[in-house]
């Protein structure tokens, strides 16, 4: 993969172990890759996207933690430095994102504002 680009998503080896059950459980193929992405709407402005999906022409594609990710080059303003976690407690289970260009998140935490 001469074409990937530095990794501007960190995902934490949490979030790539679940991410790998996710893929195994519904047999996601080599065609895939993880698409981590921004969409308007949330009780904040954006909401994040996080999904498996076949590169397009406007994606830019790197490895991060080994895994094969996707991004649409415009929403790389808005993602640069984000850190994909997994959280497994009693009271937070799910994908956290840890966004430095945030200036403000919600309580849901899948939606902030830039």
């Amino acid at each position: 993969m001469n074409n990937a680009i530095e990794t501007p998503v960190v995902l934490t080896d949490g979030a790539v172990t679940q991410l790998q059950k996710i893929m195994d459980n519904q047999e996601v193929t080599d065609k895939h890759a993880l698409r981590v992405g921004v969409k308007g709407g949330g009780c904040s402005g954006f909401s994040y996207i996080l999904g498996f999906d076949e590169k397009t022409d406007q994606d830019e594609e790197f490895v991060s933690n080994g895994m094969r990710v996707i991004m649409n080059k415009a929403h790389a303003i808005y993602l640069v430095g984000i850190e994909v976690d997994f959280m497994d407690g009693l009271q937070n289970r799910g994908f956290t994102f840890n966004n430095p260009n945030a200036s403000e998140t919600c309580g849901c935490g899948t939606s902030f504002s830039a």
